[in-house]
């Protein structure tokens, strides 16, 4: 196992924020997205109906508010501890559906699936910005959901293509997370002051006044981005089902997390280079652009320009908004990135139910793309507000 101790301090940076990386890699690349690629294959054993499967994504994403709810109070010298307990949580929930046959009981772990999800997002960047206060490690550390997309992703197709069964799918994801959990895991460990002199802290963008104004409008715009995105998280390789020739649709859906990676890191570059209001308004509104393509046409070529549209920004909106979080925590009094979880949770329980219910109306999931493409279309009108008048310029 690593420990920041062995390496020249000059790494510890780094170390730190592969640590967190691999937090969301397994918490949320894993926990919450694996269920994406192999669903199909529970549906076609029988494992689950398509009902029992709806009511486990629906237990997950309900989850997954109830953990940033229950994190809401959660101090920074406590995230290590809770990064820990979500990683093996999240990791014997996806043993458990390796061994578990009863629906009633798959849909429960989901549930709790998505409450370790939570843990893992609150905690791991709470740990790595507030705690150890290595905001240059943000890039990094949300690069892991979708370097976990991804890598489950691929893995899922091997296993597929080696006819494995959707048990052993979930006992391979849950063993190779097991694997990355204890390369990193004695690095929670670090003291606090580790990065005192070995990282150039940097100064923080203020593009934005910080006072609680500022602070609720975020909240509304990362409300609104989680009900932009999910629609097209849960439904793309489903839109495909019919226009791919001899390609499992977990390829495009690989190609969404391996969009999410670099995005991390570029959005990161473009606040420093333009700031946070230009960078953030542009996020958005190519993510609307990526989210709306399925509306037009559910072609290969739409699908393949919307999985790297909107996974090259939607991650970029958490790396972006989750660092304004960070430096707007102390205008409110309750935990921000806690607040914005839940409501980035809330949207992504409301997406996929109005897609339902406009596809049960009209058939097709064309309305409910262009409502999401809309609420993001929205939520970059609100980076555009003008500041409060005792803001800070950008």
């Amino acid at each position: 196992m690593l420990s920041a101790h062995r390496f020249k301090p000059e790494h510890h940076g780094l170390l730190l924020a592969l640590a967190g990386c691999v937090v969301l890699i397994i918490g949320m690349g894993y926990g919450r997205f694996a269920y994406t690629g192999i669903l199909p294959r529970m549906l076609s054993e029988g494992v689950l109906t398509l009902h029992q499967a709806n009511l486990a994504a629906s237990a997950n994403y309900a989850g997954y508010l109830a953990g940033a709810l229950l994190l809401a109070k959660l101090q920074p010298q406590r995230a290590s501890l809770f990064c820990r307990l979500a990683l093996l949580g999240t990791i014997a929930a996806m043993g458990l559906l390796a061994v578990v046959s009863s629906a009633g009981w798959i849909i429960t772990i989901r549930g709790l699936a998505g409450v370790f999800s939570a843990f893992t997002l609150v905690a791991g960047s709470q740990w790595l910005l507030q705690h150890m206060k290595h905001m240059q490690g943000a890039p990094l550390l949300f690069s892991g959901v979708g370097a976990g997309i991804f890598i489950s992703a691929e893995l899922i197709s091997l296993g597929k293509a080696l006819t494995l069964s959707s048990y052993t799918l979930w006992g391979v994801c849950a063993l190779s997370a097991l694997v990355l959990l204890a390369l990193v895991f004695r690095l929670f460990s670090s003291p606090a002051d580790l990065l005192t002199t070995t990282v150039q802290q940097g100064t923080q963008h203020r593009s934005e006044g910080e006072n609680s104004r500022e602070a609720y409008r975020l909240l509304a715009i990362y409300g609104l981005a989680g009900f932009g995105y999910i629609i097209t998280a849960t439904y793309l390789p489903l839109f495909l089902s019919g226009s791919l020739k001899g390609v499992d649709p977990i390829q495009i859906w690989a190609v969404f997390g391996l969009a999410a990676v670099p995005s991390c890191f570029i959005w990161h570059r473009l606040v420093a280079r333009f700031s946070y209001r230009p960078a953030f308004t542009t996020n958005l509104l190519v993510q609307a652009v990526g989210v709306s393509l399925p509306a037009f046409s559910q072609s290969l070529l739409m699908c393949l320009a919307s999985a790297l549209l909107v996974g090259f920004t939607f991650m970029g909106t958490v790396t972006i908004a989750l660092s304004a979080a960070r430096r707007l925590a102390h205008v409110v009094n309750f935990n921000m990135i806690a607040a914005m979880t839940a409501l980035y949770g809330i949207g992504q329980i409301i997406g996929p139910l109005l897609a339902g219910a406009l596809y049960s109306l009209s058939g097709s999931f064309a309305s409910s793309l262009f409502s999401a493409a809309a609420a993001l279309f929205i939520a970059a009108l609100l980076t555009l507000l003008p500041r409060s008048a005792d803001g800070a310029a950008d």
